[in-house]
């Protein structure tokens, strides 16, 4: 239930987190230019951020009754840690609210300069409230600030230590920053690219495709080198979870890894796929000859598992990372030698691609995390199967989730697609037209 809840809810995270700015960017756009298109294209995309805030107020809040239902021994033993992440996510989440109504109903009723203003309290705190969820991950990952008295419960708390001063806060924060942009600015390039494919190719739908795959294309390559960083924290603290990523059983120097294949528990090797010499201890340690430590080095009970969704989901998550990190350099490569976007239509399609790939990418990368620290909830300190819930009745309670879920993902559906036949701009907004062909209102 809880993975089921992730997945929905965190690729509306990332419309919280960048959408805002890609916004106001064009916003700005509009008052450093004074071009109308930029505003109508601001406009436009306002709806649609309102339209998965809302979304994302529900998936967020059965997120929130969750973790006090499914998980209650781990709230209710280290909730005096985390409380102040989820006090402040709460605090962001209310601020946000605020400002995306003043924003949303603000666009003829203030100065374009106050409205623009207006928009950047948005960008902060849809920011700040995604900062405090991964700061608990974090601490989850490497948890610290707090003592465990002998009968099992947690004293001498530093709240702020706990979630700030943890080794897997920075990286994961970084890393599901750019991974923010990347899914968004992927996702939103991607409707454009098909509206290309399909004719509708005017001035609006170039800057509206612009804007959001530059950004992406920035973010993509650069995710690269953070998803090294992250490597590298998960080998030092998490060394059995790096042994999951490849199967490897034994410690060893010179590890290397298996793209594809599948690993097998009874014997512990990785049948089939391609075998690539000293990969995983280069990946790890930026040395060939680096010894990694095997799953045999922990007790069976203590490995994490299974082994094959943690393959397949972190290799998934790396290749679909470089696809869109090369896509990402091609944009830029061809905008600062020739000045433009890339004409090839073969590009346009794999553009199309490259958002849902994206949102792919993103939940590998939660797999990896969280199926990998199993079987700890926190790690090396409270296991899985001591926070869960004992409680009957799960099974219908997961189908009636489900069903909550297809329900809003087809609410979410129907909605953009009234927006997308909706007129650009708002009452009174200039239509944006080229000096070459109109733009169309086709497309969101």
């Amino acid at each position: 239930m809880q993975a089921m809840s992730f997945a929905v809810h965190i690729p509306l995270t990332c419309f919280g987190i960048a959408f805002p700015a890609i916004v106001v960017f064009a916003e700005w756009l509009h008052l450093r230019t004074g071009d109308p298109l930029y505003r109508t294209l601001a406009r436009r995309w306002t709806r649609i951020m309102v339209a998965l805030f809302a979304v994302g107020v529900v998936t967020g809040t059965i997120l929130s009754f969750e973790l006090g239902m499914l998980w209650p021994d781990f709230m209710a033993t280290f909730g005096s840690v985390f409380g102040l992440a989820f006090a402040l996510e709460g605090f962001a989440f209310f601020l946000e609210a605020i400002f995306i109504a003043i924003y949303v109903y603000g666009w003829d009723r203030l100065s374009p300069r106050m409205h623009f203003l207006c928009g950047l309290p948005i960008i902060a705190t849809g920011f700040l409230g995604a900062a405090m969820v991964i700061a608990v991950n974090g601490w989850m990952n490497h948890p610290g600030g707090f003592s465990m008295a002998a009968d099992g419960s947690v004293t001498d708390v530093h709240p702020w230590s706990a979630l700030f001063g943890n080794r897997f806060f920075w990286h994961e924060l970084v890393h599901m920053y750019f991974a923010a942009y990347i899914v968004v600015g992927f996702l939103l390039a991607g409707v454009y690219a098909w509206g290309k494919l399909r004719g509708r190719w005017g001035r609006y739908e170039r800057a509206a495709l612009a804007i959001p795959l530059t950004i992406a294309a920035l973010a993509a390559p650069a995710q690269l080198l953070v998803g090294d960083w992250a490597a590298r924290e998960v080998a030092t603290q998490q060394p059995v979870k790096l042994a999951a990523f490849e199967g490897l059983q034994d410690t060893t120097s010179g590890a290397g890894e298996h793209i594809g294949g599948w690993y097998e528990r009874d014997t512990g090797d990785v049948k089939g796929g391609i075998a690539i010499p000293d990969l995983l201890s280069l990946l790890a340690y930026h040395d060939p000859n680096a010894t990694v430590r095997g799953l045999t080095s922990v007790p069976p009970d203590d490995r994490p598992g299974p082994i094959n969704v943690i393959r397949f989901a972190f290799q998934a998550m790396v290749g679909i990372g470089t696809l869109l990190a090369a896509v990402g350099a091609l944009v830029l490569f061809v905008r600062w030698r020739r000045r433009r976007l890339p004409e090839s239509v073969w590009f346009y399609r794999v553009l199309v691609l490259c958002g849902p790939l994206a949102v792919v990418a993103l939940i590998c990368g939660w797999i990896v995390t969280e199926v990998g620290r199993q079987p700890w909830i926190v790690y090396g300190v409270m296991r899985t199967e001591q926070a869960v819930t004992g409680a009957d009745g799960i099974p219908v309670g997961y189908g009636v989730l489900a069903a909550v879920y297809l329900g809003l993902v087809g609410a979410v559906w129907w909605i953009l697609r009234r927006l997308a036949r909706a007129p650009l701009g708002g009452p009174g907004d200039p239509q944006p037209t080229g000096a070459d062909e109109p733009a169309t209102a086709g497309g969101v």
